[in-house]
């Protein structure tokens, strides 16, 4: 699985996505005329430019060749400080094993990487499986707003990063069957590699006992770590650096 920026190839894609997820999952409170004006509002001729602009961020899942999620966030306010997730969407029939979350995490670490000092996300208040999805992954409600899609308006919930004791990590953690092991991984804990974070991964959900490193680059648990530091993925060759100096280049 990669996550990469989307580019003008993906955009019809990035809409079929997004229609099938409205579709499968917003009906109950959002007619059909009401998804159909949310795509051309958001994902019609001018997304493209949206692709193109500097302060955008839109990240695509591809899997197996094919585009089964994206997001779509902004930086805004002074000096584009504030990263706000306007929408993350995965594709029905891929959803059950771990991408969205997976996709949160690397939208919140670009955003951050590109200058954000705070990251909000958003989700329409009858949007029950969205709102539980950010509260379960290292988020709370901080506010309301109001958004019109169409003709209609509706209230959206703005989600912030829960309040964290200091020195300790973003909370999201998921619980992932990956080479038929069950593993829990805590995204929050992350430490950057040549490709790709690797995250802790631990036997049971309280953290209590390590398993080993989910390698963010291929979503494998098959890696080392040596006595400097260092961790290799053997599926992928990712790869972190050492955490103290090595003497042998001293």
């Amino acid at each position: 699985m990669e996550i990469r920026e989307a580019t003008d190839a993906d955009v019809e894609t990035i809409r079929s996505i997004a229609d099938r997820s409205l579709s499968s999952t917003y009906t109950d409170f959002l007619g059909a005329e009401t998804i159909k004006a949310a795509i051309e509002q958001w994902y019609g001729e001018e997304f493209a430019e949206d692709i193109a602009d500097d302060h955008s961020l839109i990240l695509v899942v591809e899997r197996d060749g094919e585009l089964v999620g994206f997001s779509h966030s902004e930086l805004v306010g002074q000096q584009y400080s504030n990263g706000r997730l306007l929408w993350l969407h995965i594709d029905p029939d891929a959803r059950g094993d771990g991408i969205g979350v997976r996709l949160l995490v690397r939208t919140r670490e670009k955003l951050l990487e590109d200058g954000a000092e705070q990251v909000q996300c958003f989700v329409l208040e009858d949007n029950e499986g969205g709102n539980e999805f950010y509260a379960d992954h290292g988020f709370e409600q901080a506010d309301q707003r109001e958004v019109e899609i169409g003709s209609e308006t509706f209230t959206e919930n703005v989600y912030v990063e829960s309040e964290i004791e200091s020195g300790d990590d973003w909370t999201a953690v998921d619980e992932l069957e990956l080479d038929g092991e069950t593993v829990y991984v805590s995204y929050g804990e992350a430490n950057r590699g040549s490709k790709a974070p690797f995250y802790g991964a631990y036997e049971s959900e309280d953290q209590s006992e390590r398993y080993g490193w989910l390698c963010g680059n291929c979503d494998s648990i098959d890696n080392a770590m040596d006595t400097m530091g260092r961790i290799e993925c053997n599926a992928c060759g990712n790869r972190r650096k050492a955490t103290r100096w090595d003497a042998s280049y001293l």
